[in-house]
């Protein structure tokens, strides 16, 4: 006989006269568990139109979607209803405990989403419930529904008939909502795109745009540190990027790339950091002030390999590469696994994981830090709204070498997360490459070389001159600047000008017209 399922009484969840909370901040009112929860729902005391309203962050739904009065019921309307929250879930199923798990899956056997509870229970915690396996010829269910998620590979649970279809494991496993935004995204089939404008490009120029490209996210991915390296470290870190993806990625390669980037380790330890990390500022008298903490040391080996799995998994499926490379990316750096240099390996492994899966043509190298830069205030909120939440679940103290030491474990909040956001800003950044810097670039190629040879055709000029003649029209109106007209080309006529203005202008004009 199943055990009792734990009542859930009005009064417990009660958020005013017409609302009552509903699945999982009815359970965590309940069960006063306090992990941050990003979709807050209620259930009104009547009519709703439209079934479902927003109001003040709170989803309303309508009375007839009120649940019974118990765990069981407010478990499913979850897992029906709700994005899934396998952090808010796992510590809602701890706080049960397996008995009154076991008792809501045995009562409900008949149920689609008390399987899934199953599933889930035994997945997240480890833990094997006292339930015989279901029989066969019982139809398989997904735990994450293909029409709603973006899903993994399928496998098969033969125990719980259930399709685990997740993008990662227990170590780490992000989940990421199949939003219009995105949907449009992978419609817009953007890699097809640079094949078209390659299709336009001579050979010559398009490896002088993946060039250009190639420095200016190198450049940009210090200048969002706040860094102006010396040259050779920038040329250093370029090399990092254009080698991406020809290694499989592994904790190894990891560690080399950052290798190259910290190449002096007197002040950064090689590896995993052994320390806590911050991000924020100090007071006046040193103390952190800290605005996100990453994952405790000791955490840090099962997470990284968490990541390196759900890379491996993501890999094998037809997750989109974008997706894909704003999940390992995104929950690299809220892991924070290095001392110093997680921002800009963090940016790597977009390239890296971009190339590994052939996204875009060998050698071609997508600016995410330049569109990043450009629009850094969107970069820091993105960053901002998915840690921000976590913090209040972060119960830390200074240590005396002013740093931050945390007290309770936190493992969980770097495991699971709703990576939707993230990867739409992704998104946003690839689709402004393609669509428009990198056909700038070509097209400032093309016009530039019908300029070079219009100069070069009726005068004897050096091609450094030339090119800094170039560039100076055209920053100038498509007129030479009085000042460098009167310095380094003093001995330049006024008709020879003149022409040279002409040769220019007339160059990007046609350029334009036949784009």
């Amino acid at each position: 006989m199943p055990g009792t399922i734990p009542t859930i009484s009005d009064t417990e969840i009660t958020v005013d006269a017409s609302r009552r909370w509903v699945g999982y901040a009815a359970l965590q009112h309940s069960l006063g568990t306090e992990l941050p929860l990003r979709e807050i729902c209620a259930v009104a005391t009547g009519h709703v139109r439209g079934s479902v309203r927003l109001e003040n962050g709170i989803r309303v739904y309508d009375q007839r979607y009120r649940p019974e009065g118990n765990v069981a019921g407010h478990i499913f309307f979850a897992l029906k209803h709700e994005t899934l929250d396998l952090l808010v879930l796992k510590s809602i199923l701890f706080k049960l405990g397996a008995k009154s798990v076991t008792a809501v899956i045995a009562t409900h056997q008949g149920k689609q989403q008390a399987r899934r509870l199953w599933f889930l229970y035994e997945w997240l915690t480890g833990e094997r419930l006292s339930l015989e396996d279901i029989s066969p010829g019982v139809r398989y269910l997904p735990i994450l529904d293909p029409e709603k998620y973006f899903t993994g590979p399928q496998k098969q649970s033969p125990r719980h008939k259930i399709t685990n279809n997740l993008l990662g494991d227990r170590e780490f496993c992000p989940v990421v909502r199949k939003t219009d935004v995105l949907q449009t995204f992978i419609k817009a089939a953007l890699s097809l795109q640079i094949e078209q404008v390659m299709g336009r490009t001579s050979q010559d120029v398009w490896r002088r745009a993946a060039s250009f490209l190639l420095l200016a996210d190198s450049r940009a991915s210090f200048a969002i540190e706040g860094e102006r390296p010396a040259r050779n470290r920038i040329e250093r870190w370029s090399l990092v990027i254009q080698q991406a993806g020809r290694q499989p990625l592994s904790l190894s390669e990891i560690i080399e790339m950052h290798g190259k980037l910290i190449q002096d380790n007197r002040f950064v330890a090689k590896g995993l950091r052994s320390e806590g990390v911050f991000l924020g500022e100090r007071n006046r008298d040193g103390e952190p002030v800290p605005e996100f903490i990453g994952a405790q040391p000791q955490d840090l080996p099962s997470l990284m390999q968490g990541l390196l799995d759900s890379h491996r998994i993501m890999s094998g499926g037809s997750v989109d590469p974008v997706i894909h490379a704003a999940l390992i990316a995104f929950g690299f750096v809220f892991m924070h696994p290095f001392e110093n240099g997680n921002g800009r390996l963090h940016r790597a492994l977009v390239h890296h994981i971009l190339a590994e899966r052939k996204f875009a043509p060998a050698g071609m190298v997508f600016p995410v830090s330049a569109v990043m830069l450009e629009r850094i205030e969107e970069y820091r909120q993105a960053l901002r709204d998915f840690s921000a939440p976590l913090m209040s679940s972060i119960d830390w103290q200074p240590t005396p070498k002013g740093n931050v030491e945390v007290l309770n474990d936190t493992a969980d909040l770097y495991r699971f997360g709703d990576y939707t956001a993230l990867a739409e800003y992704l998104y946003t950044c690839v689709e402004h490459t393609i669509t428009t810097l990198l056909p700038k670039d070509v097209h400032y190629l093309k016009c530039y070389d019908l300029a070079l040879t219009s100069i070069g055709e009726h005068i004897d000029i050096p091609g450094n001159q030339i090119r800094d003649l170039i560039m100076f029209i055209t920053q100038n109106s498509m007129k030479l600047p009085l000042s460098r007209r009167k310095k380094e080309f003093a001995s330049l006529t006024d008709a020879e000008v003149l022409a040279i203005e002409k040769d220019v202008a007339e160059a990007f004009f046609q350029d334009d017209k036949s784009e």
